[in-house]
């Protein structure tokens, strides 16, 4: 018990040292708004040791952080070449294409009430389709390796983006497009000019959602069939040989990546979208 005493307390501590640095003067600074997330995860995972260790749980229902730890320190080898399968490979090659193709089809739609009026209804239908009954269908077509693993992520990412970026591009109102006519602008002056920067914001909410279903359906997609390496492969395996230590660690690379993935394509939103009001500091 002395273990989850000491969680316990730690975590009355992390709270009352928190809720002090919400009240601060300091409050508002760079330092403390990071500060506040990963204090308050310490904790999370101080208490998640405590009761770990307190109750004796099974490492094969729960393991300890310190044993998911070690085990990610001693497979550092096998969780990178996992990375590379899943990550590289399969989620940023099926989200470059995906986001590519939703953007050309978005400018393409703009330019065809057609399109406008069949295509997206048709989207919004194969957006809200099963992943699980995608997946099979795709490794069936396009094989084991990571070219079935981008398709499915294609498939997840293209119509997030293509719907932001439709909807972002519909963002300027009559007046400021007559003011481009004005100035005896075309099409494509009024869209590089005007529009494309004015849909900058939707464009990036796309991406940013897409970042996390990149990541998801790569792993997803592993459980229907993969070379012997790719982090859903391993967490497959890893759950039937009961090694749970491993799967945990291929489920923190995971957030690791997603995360920075994440705070990538933030970062860039950043600065093209400095102009925004949500980017002023």
């Amino acid at each position: 018990m002395s273990w989850l005493m000491f969680a316990l307390a730690f975590w009355i501590g992390a709270w009352g040292l928190n809720a002090w640095l919400a009240r601060s003067p300091w409050s508002g600074t760079r330092a403390v708004r990071i500060l506040v997330p990963v204090l308050f995860g310490v904790t999370l995972i101080v208490l998640w040791e405590g009761i770990v260790r307190a109750l004796e749980v099974s490492p094969v229902i729960l393991p300890a952080p310190s044993v998911v730890a070690q085990t990610f320190a001693n497979s550092t080898g096998l969780l990178w070449e996992d990375v590379r399968q899943t990550v590289f490979k399969g989620a940023l090659t099926g989200f470059g294409i995906g986001a590519s193709a939703a953007f050309l089809t978005a400018i393409a739609i703009d330019r065809s009430a057609f399109l406008t009026r069949g295509l997206l209804p048709i989207g919004n239908f194969v957006a809200a389709l099963p992943i699980v009954g995608i997946a099979p269908i795709l490794v069936s077509w396009f094989g084991f390796d990571w070219q079935s693993k981008a398709a499915v992520v294609v498939v997840m990412v293209f119509f997030p983006i293509l719907v932001n970026t439709v909807q972002g591009l519909r963002e300027t109102d009559a007046m400021q497009r007559d003011l481009m006519r004005t100035y005896a602008a075309g099409y494509l002056q009024t869209l590089v000019k005007l529009r494309l920067p004015a849909a900058m914001p939707f464009v990036f909410n796309g991406l940013k959602i897409a970042t996390t279903l990149a990541l998801i359906g790569a792993i997803v997609a592993e459980y229907f069939g993969s070379p012997t390496r790719g982090m859903g492969f391993r967490i497959s395996t890893g759950v039937g040989s009961l090694s749970i230590d491993l799967v945990w660690a291929e489920i923190a690379v995971a957030a690791l990546v997603g995360t920075t993935f994440y705070g990538i394509v933030a970062w860039i939103e950043k600065r093209v979208t400095f102009w925004h009001p949500s980017q002023r500091g």
